[in-house]
């Protein structure tokens, strides 16, 4: 769950609202203050919570939310825009207009710098063709972690070893040019802290090559030091954005909610995990929606979209409605999904995934017994995959050998199995027409 202390009391707090038919002033200012209490623990700076409270109330009053039929979804509509506002309003997008345009990234040792510069680089080459910049001199084996990334994303790396990183910054423009490459990303070096002369090295860069963006990498999990190391590095150079990362570790939720409101810089990316392709841009009314429970539906059909083969899916539909779905094809459904993320991410994008009951809020998806249901598939000869009811005591004593399970684990994946396959047939059946055995188009 995102940011999951704030979202559970948040949520707890405006579902005792909805359980009300008619709500007093005194019930509104008391769920306030808890939603206060809730954004203070979460590190949202206090001047925000003051301002985004007031701004709630007005309006919760003002338009006799009180009133209403539904007032505790009224107030959760009025959250959920204010929400929103704070956070930025829209996506904020990258001002790339020249070419070869330059994306400065910077940021404080430690922020995952390195590593945002080869995810946005990866994002990018969808739409243009980046070239990574390796600038940070300083740090041990930097030069060598970009070029491993850029190798792993097939994307080039320009490096000059130890020379001056505004050297480097300047040559990387022609190198973009000799080779084609529309967008040059430039990882700089960063400090254990903000000091004079990173600062000063920063500003040589800046003015050296014009970046059309200079983006700043910072840990979600640092909360309300994000928000000031910020405003320092705005000061100084003018960040045109901020890129959150580890905001799906342990994170409070006070950097989302509280840099674009303080700093006026817009958060344009978040990092959501360590592969490469957990990177995407940042919605502020989509994280609204999933802090307060609402999901996030879009975002998990653009990630089936991207990520899902419609071709595979299409062949799929037609083993359902012919009634031959195998364990192989089960294995295959498995790997897709799972390459959309980690599963409890998108059940919490799913709407009221979150409040099914008390103890799914703290459900955390088993990701092993998942990898221990393709290890017992993968033991399987092709036979026994496409039928499984061939497979008996020896046969699951063997697979359960060649998995490292037991043979009750194989046991209870062939009897899901079986349980799953009995209800697709049911549903090809229900999905045939009276005519002629045509499908009815849905």
């Amino acid at each position: 769950m995102l940011f999951p202390n704030l979202a559970n009391k948040i949520q707890d707090t405006f579902q005792r609202l909805r359980g009300k038919g008619k709500l007093t002033e005194r019930d509104l200012d008391e769920a306030l203050r808890e939603v206060r209490l809730a954004l203070l623990e979460a590190d949202v700076n206090f001047k925000v919570v003051k301002g985004f409270l007031s701004s709630v109330k007005e309006r919760s009053l003002g338009h006799e939310v009180l009133k209403s039929i539904t007032p505790g979804q009224q107030i959760v509509k009025i959250v959920h825009e204010e929400m929103t506002k704070l956070m930025g309003g829209g996506v904020s997008r990258l001002e790339i207009k020249e070419t070869p345009a330059c994306i400065m990234l910077v940021g404080l040792q430690g922020s995952g710098k390195t590593t945002t510069a080869a995810k946005l680089a990866r994002h990018l080459s969808k739409q243009h063709r980046p070239l990574l910049v390796a600038a940070d001199i300083y740090r041990p084996a930097a030069v060598k972690q970009l070029q491993v990334l850029g190798e792993s994303l097939s994307l080039p790396v320009f490096s000059m070893g130890e020379a001056n990183p505004v050297d480097i910054a300047r040559a990387s423009r022609e190198k973009a040019r000799k080779e084609g490459r529309d967008l040059i990303l430039l990882d700089t070096a960063g400090r254990l802290h903000i000091d004079e002369a990173m600062m000063q090295e920063l500003q040589d860069i800046k003015e050296a090559v014009k970046p059309a963006e200079i983006l700043l990498v910072v840990d979600a999990m640092t909360g309300q030091d994000a928000v000031n190391i910020a405003g320092s590095f705005h000061e100084r150079l003018g960040i045109t954005g901020v890129i959150l990362t580890k905001v799906d570790g342990d994170t409070r939720g006070g950097a989302a909610l509280s840099v674009k409101a303080v700093t006026g810089c817009p958060i344009k990316f978040v990092g959501l995990g360590e592969k490469t392709e957990a990177f995407e841009p940042f919605h502020p009314d989509r994280f609204a929606s999933r802090i307060l429970g609402m999901g996030d539906v879009i975002s998990l059909v653009e990630k089936a979209q991207a990520t899902l083969d419609t071709e595979k899916a299409r062949e799929m539909e037609k083993k359902i409605f012919s009634k031959t779905f195998s364990l192989e094809d089960f294995k295959e459904q498995l790997q897709q999904v799972r390459s959309m993320g980690p599963l409890d991410e998108l059940l919490d994008m799913i709407p009221g995934a979150g409040k099914m009951n008390k103890a799914m809020k703290n459900i955390k998806v088993d990701e092993k017994e998942l990898s221990r249901i393709e290890a017992i598939i993968n033991s399987m000869t092709p036979g026994e995959r496409q039928n499984p009811e061939i497979i008996g005591n020896s046969r699951k004593r063997r697979i359960a050998a060649g998995s490292g399970t037991r043979v009750q684990d194989v046991n209870q994946l062939l009897k899901q199995f079986t349980q799953m396959r009995k209800m697709m047939k049911q549903f090809g059946d229900m999905g045939k027409g009276r005519r002629g055995g045509k499908k009815f188009p849905f």
